[in-house]
């Protein structure tokens, strides 16, 4: 996917895989919780490559990780 906002979503997608280590989940355990495929997660969390997620899966993402959706989108 094109976007002039790659590094945005690359940051969004490591935010993820930090609060998801973070509470000591498994990307499987993550994944399923969250209610997408393992494999789908990786993608997001990837540094390399942009993906893109509905609005549903982001607010089930702060949920499971017990954080405001804003979190995901602060800077360091």
């Amino acid at each position: 996917m094109q976007t002039k906002y790659e590094q945005e979503y690359i940051r969004f997608g490591l935010k993820v895989q930090y609060y998801r280590k973070l509470r000591g989940m498994t990307q499987e355990a993550f994944a399923e919780k969250v209610g997408i495929s393992w494999s789908y997660l990786a993608k997001i969390e990837s540094p390399t490559k942009v993906y893109g997620v509905s609005m549903e899966t982001l607010f089930s993402m702060a949920e499971v990780l017990e954080i405001s959706p804003a979190e995901l989108f602060e800077r360091p």
